[in-house]
């Protein structure tokens, strides 16, 4: 959530797009969700597919509080492969898949959900193709978008709290902001250390890369060879442990040298070390820019308050 950065980023990054090659990777996508066989049955009961798996993070992106469903599909005979803590390489026709949607009632998850989009990452010929698909009225199908927009959305949240927001569809170009690393599109949160927790799969309780390795999808590895990156949420951590982690999975794809925010000083990487980030001369103009939900500056509209009030907490402890 917290980003420092000139307002002239923006600006310096759209004009160090290739435009023409994002519009041939974008046209490569198929027209409708149906078209991939992501789901199976109703599509709001977001079941899988034969092929796609799920996936969970240790610590998650924040989208104006969404619930996300993460996929992932590899070829037949194609396996994705963990070379360190960060992305692992993935085959040519690996797709990513990623549904926003709402609970009508938190408190109440049977009395039904809205999908609002869902995201495709898909790989061809060496680079990953970035899509949205939003939902129709009817829940039945989503249709690749070609620009931005919005969409009112109305929930309750576990408080009992009615929450109403406008929120915003990313068009084909938004994508690249985040997912912009060298002006190549790449994934974000998937990296190797945000995967290394344990899941429940088959109610089971199993490491996630060693799932990964059982259904054949991942080249054998062991889960004990790599980091792994702590759950922001988790009360029993540090406070700077908590917060590293939550700036790398929601700032870090942005502020690094190959980012679109790669003219900042700041850094926020989980593997940069405490003195390279530079947070610590920045502290008072980080919670200005908190206060004011400026940053990220694209795909949230509102500000996730307990992520800021943590994130105050300990940038007050550094001053």
């Amino acid at each position: 959530m917290v980003l420092l950065i000139l307002a002239t980023v923006a600006a310096v990054y759209m004009q160090g797009c290739d435009a023409n090659a994002a519009a041939g990777r974008f046209a490569s996508l198929l027209p409708h969700i149906s078209d991939y066989h992501i789901f199976q049955g109703n599509p709001t009961s977001l079941t899988p597919a034969n092929g796609y798996h799920l996936y969970e993070l240790s610590t998650g992106l924040f989208t104006d509080y969404a619930e996300k469903q993460r996929l992932i599909n590899v070829p037949e005979g194609a396996t994705i492969t963990a070379t360190d803590n960060g992305l692992p390489d993935f085959p040519d026709g690996a797709i990513l898949v990623k549904t926003f949607y709402y609970y009508n009632d938190k408190r109440d998850t049977s009395k039904g959900k809205r999908l609002i989009e869902t995201r495709l990452l898909v790989k061809s010929n060496g680079q990953w193709n970035a899509g949205t698909y939003v939902w129709n009225k009817e829940q039945t199908e989503a249709t690749l978008a070609t620009g931005s927009s919005n969409t009112p959305v109305t929930w309750t949240n576990k408080e009992g709290t009615a929450r109403n927001i406008s929120y915003h569809i990313p068009s084909p170009k938004d994508c690249g902001t985040c997912h912009n690393t060298g002006n190549s599109l790449m994934p974000v949160g998937i990296k190797i250390r945000n995967l290394n927790i344990n899941v429940v799969r088959d109610h089971d309780t199993i490491n996630q890369l060693r799932y990964f390795q059982q259904t054949g999808i991942m080249k054998p590895a062991d889960p004990a060879n790599f980091a792994q990156l702590p759950a922001w949420q988790n009360t029993t951590l540090t406070l700077e442990e908590r917060v590293r982690a939550y700036l790398d999975v929601n700032c870090a794809h942005c502020h690094n040298d190959k980012g679109s925010c790669s003219q900042s000083r700041l850094r926020f990487g989980w593997d940069v070390p405490f003195e390279d980030t530079r947070i610590a001369g920045n502290t008072n103009r980080i919670i200005n820019m908190l206060s004011k939900g400026r940053m990220p500056r694209i795909g949230t509209t509102i500000i996730d308050e307990e992520a800021v009030a943590l994130i105050t907490t300990y940038l007050k402890t550094l001053k």
